[in-house]
């Protein structure tokens, strides 16, 4: 199975740390992100994709030195347009049927994603205190998702959307609408693929968003254990 992994974006909100170096590569308790996002990846996944933008030559040379995966390639995302057009860049390149999808910015539970990749296609969520903050997860009645809402117009707790996704590679061979922001988003994917077969909510017991420089200084508090897994290069 592949993992693509999302990591072109600029990293605007941990300026001026990114200007230099790209966010999935700054350090968190002495390793890069993408360090620990390799590491805590399934076994099931034996091949990786990386979408690069941003100081893209930077993580091309982590690839080439870490010791996680034999089996890796980047994808160059030349004219960003949303989390959507990355994934959707990857196409030509995806080799298995079902892949594992990743923004490269958070830090994911090794536990929580080997029970993501369980499912034919499903998605972490974890509970928010605010709905309107977060991307959102609205559920059918049967407990399997009915689509996912970026910010929505409502008070209270919901499900949020942690940007982990287990898709079929045929969702690729769908238009995308743009969205009102106007980029394709990832989320769209979702809703699209809720109308044709079940999307299992996955909820998270670890999730690090490393969304500001406040949040990065953090993580070098946080125990990491749950992100560990032994991992051999020869897979």
């Amino acid at each position: 199975m592949d993992a693509v992994i999302l990591a072109a974006g600029l990293g605007t909100r941990l300026r001026p740390h990114t200007l230099r170096t790209p966010k999935p590569l700054l350090p968190v308790q002495g390793r890069p992100i993408l360090d620990w996002t390799l590491g805590a990846l399934p076994p099931v996944i034996r091949r990786v994709v990386v979408v690069v933008n941003y100081l893209a030559d930077q993580i091309e040379a982590y690839l080439n030195e870490q010791t996680h995966f034999a089996d890796w390639t980047t994808v160059r995302q030349e004219n960003p347009r949303g989390t959507g057009d990355a994934f959707r860049c990857c196409k030509n390149h995806l080799r298995s049927d079902r892949c594992l999808v990743l923004n490269g910015d958070d830090l994911y539970g090794a536990a929580d994603l080997e029970e993501l990749v369980r499912h034919p296609a499903a998605i972490l969520v974890q509970k928010v205190e605010q709905a309107r903050q977060w991307g959102v997860a609205f559920l059918k009645p049967d407990g399997t998702v009915e689509r996912l809402v970026e910010k929505p117009d409502l008070d209270g707790p919901a499900l949020g959307n942690l940007g982990a996704y287990v898709f079929p590679r045929t969702v690729l061979d769908w238009d995308l609408p743009l969205s009102p922001r106007g980029e394709y988003e990832i989320t769209d994917y979702v809703t699209l693929l809720a109308r044709t077969q079940a999307v299992v909510p996955v909820e998270a017991r670890f999730w690090l968003p490393i969304g500001s420089i406040e949040a990065w200084h953090r993580a070098e508090l946080v125990d990491l254990s749950p992100l560990q897994r032994n991992r051999l290069l020869e897979r």
